[in-house]
Formats: structure tokens, C-alpha cells, sequence
């Protein structure tokens, strides 16, 4: 049970990611403030996308640099500090309020369906029980839109209104016999389409 601390005049608590309970609450109020309203495998989806990055971030200096530019240099971090940081690098969610969400909501997120189905989702990517259904994504976008960095990149999967990729992978054609990134041949369905996400 996560309990909602605050500190002196009612400003939140500081959330200790270095505890496995605390990269579970983090990893978990991220994922239900960006997909907590999509079905179970697309959320299921974007905890591997965390869990890709944290663990290309502790395999690999330049991806930990990339993907948990919070660390600092030395010493290997542990699991819990590297989800926490993958959840908090830029770019990966929009809802950067993820951990101000996970320590000042406790109370009505015990009540929650979706919240407690992101908890459950989050234990089981920190303790590496979560299969991936992405192929080994570390990126993503919503299928509604098409960023400028996703034009030209393969997706490895698209999973409840989520497109999953991995830069510079290249998708193997599908058992089905359709081509890698099209509709079956001979078909008559068109191309999705997408609208050009405005930059920052």
C-alpha cells in the first residue's frame, strides 16, 4: 500500500525511486497517466519500453547516457534507480508530473482499476517477470500521430493505439506472408493515416 506523505505545509514528499517500491510507484503512476485508459497490452507495452531502456542503459555507457541522462557517471546503478530514471528521461512520456502524481494521489489511486492494473504492471516489469510484447522497442508514439523522428524508422509493433519502434531495426517479414510494413499483397486498403505532431 503506497501512503501519501507530505511534507510541512502541504507540499508533496519526495519519492525514493532507489527502493524497488519506489521505482513501482513511479513506473506506475507514469504508465496510468499515459495509457491507464488503453487496453492492458498496450500498457503492458509501454512498461517494456521502460524496461528496455533501463536495461540497454545498464548494459552500455552511450545508451545510459541516452536513455537515463540522470545518472550520474561511476558506479553500476541498481534496477529500481535505472527504471526510475528511464521513466524521467525526456521524451519518453508527456506526463513529466509522473512523480509529483505518484506521491500525492495514493488514497484515490487504492480505488482506482486502472491505477491498481499499472501497479501490477510496474511490479512485474521491476522484478522482470513482464514479457515484451514490442520486440524490443525504446520508442513510441500514439498511432494518431506521426513525429518527426519516427518518419523513415521501422515499427516493430502496434499494440492498443501504440506504435513501438527501435531506431535502426528492421523488421522481419511477418509469418503471414505480408510485406514488413504494408498491407497484404494485392490488397486495396490504404495506408494509415497520420497527422504531423507540431514540434517544440
Amino acid at each position: 500500500m503506497t501512503k501519501t506523505t507530505t511534507r510541512a505545509g502541504g507540499a508533496p514528499a519526495r519519492l525514493d525511486v532507489s527502493s524497488a517500491a519506489g521505482a513501482i510507484a513511479l513506473l506506475a503512476a507514469s504508465l496510468h497517466a499515459e495509457a491507464g485508459t488503453r487496453p492492458v497490452r498496450a500498457i503492458e507495452a509501454l512498461a517494456a519500453v521502460v524496461a528496455n531502456r533501463a536495461r540497454d542503459a545498464g548494459r552500455d555507457a552511450a545508451a545510459r547516457l541516452r536513455f537515463t541522462p540522470a545518472l550520474r557517471a561511476g558506479g553500476m546503478p541498481s534496477w529500481p534507480m535505472l527504471v526510475a530514471a528511464a521513466c524521467r528521461a525526456p521524451f519518453v512520456f508527456a506526463g513529466h508530473c509522473a512523480a509529483r502524481y505518484a506521491t500525492t494521489s495514493g488514497a484515490a489511486a487504492e480505488h482506482d482499476p486502472a491505477h491498481a492494473a499499472c501497479r501490477r504492471i510496474a511490479a512485474r516489469a521491476l522484478a522482470g517477470t513482464l514479457g515484451d510484447p514490442t520486440g524490443g522497442a525504446t520508442h513510441w508514439h500514439v498511432a494518431e500521430a506521426l513525429p518527426a523522428w519516427a518518419v523513415g524508422q521501422v515499427a516493430l509493433a502496434e499494440i492498443g493505439g501504440l506504435v513501438f519502434y527501435r531506431p535502426g531495426a528492421t523488421a522481419a517479414p511477418p509469418e503471414d506472408g505480408r510485406a514488413a510494413n504494408g498491407p497484404p499483397e494485392g490488397s486495396q486498403v490504404s495506408p494509415l493515416p497520420f497527422r504531423r505532431c507540431r514540434t517544440r
